[in-house]
């Protein structure tokens, strides 16, 4: 049975953003994650519930912000090269921003805060590749910088992943990031169909 969330204990806010009144940041939704040694388990549903969740932002009028992270020339984070871009499904339209970033939180040495402030508001729709990485280390920058954070669980990945001993599956991971978002960094929604 279910405990009591951090969020419960202390008042935060359960509604999901609406998109017209929020930020969309789209985080790493780049080709590193659906081939090669970093592909993501159901990149592809993940992929479309973006797709989706890009168009109802912007018909929502909403601001919409890519993020990427570039690990370098020659890696598979290589953000010259064909691996490193953003997949095609969810590429930056003309005056979308793109931040390009080195550490999971994206806000950490970029200018995403500043971004998000001038798109002025405080409701954040956030989602990406990896959900126990970028997503939620962006989710819980969010939330510290004073932010409210919506995450959308079907337009995220992950992999799966070895703790000590156990093997743990992508849906395990992806499940358990979620969780710790909902209990405190976020609202967590289904799909974009959920968004308030």
């Amino acid at each position: 049975m279910p405990t009591t969330t951090l969020r419960t204990l202390n008042g935060l806010d359960e509604r999901p953003a609406a998109l017209g009144d929020a930020t969309l940041v789209l985080i790493d939704y780049q080709n590193t994650y659906v081939r090669g040694v970093m592909e993501l388990e159901g990149w592809q549903q993940a992929l479309d519930a973006a797709a989706d969740l890009l168009a109802r932002a912007r018909a929502a009028g909403a601001t919409v912000i890519h993020v990427v992270n570039d690990g370098g020339e020659g890696t598979p984070y290589d953000i010259r090269a064909e691996i490193g871009r953003i997949h095609p499904s969810v590429a930056p339209a003309e005056g979308e921003r793109v931040v390009v970033k080195q550490a999971p939180d994206a806000f950490v040495g970029t200018d995403l805060g500043e971004l998000v402030d001038a798109a002025g508001h405080r409701d954040l729709v956030l989602a990406g590749f990896m959900t126990h990485m970028c997503v939620a280390f962006t989710t819980a920058g969010a939330f510290l910088r004073g932010n409210r954070p919506t995450v959308v669980a079907a337009a995220c990945a992950t992999r799966p992943l070895a703790s000590a001993a156990t093997e743990l599956t992508a849906e395990q991971i992806h499940r358990s990031a979620l969780a710790t978002v909902g209990d405190l960094y976020g609202v967590v929604v289904e799909s974009p169909a959920d968004l308030g």
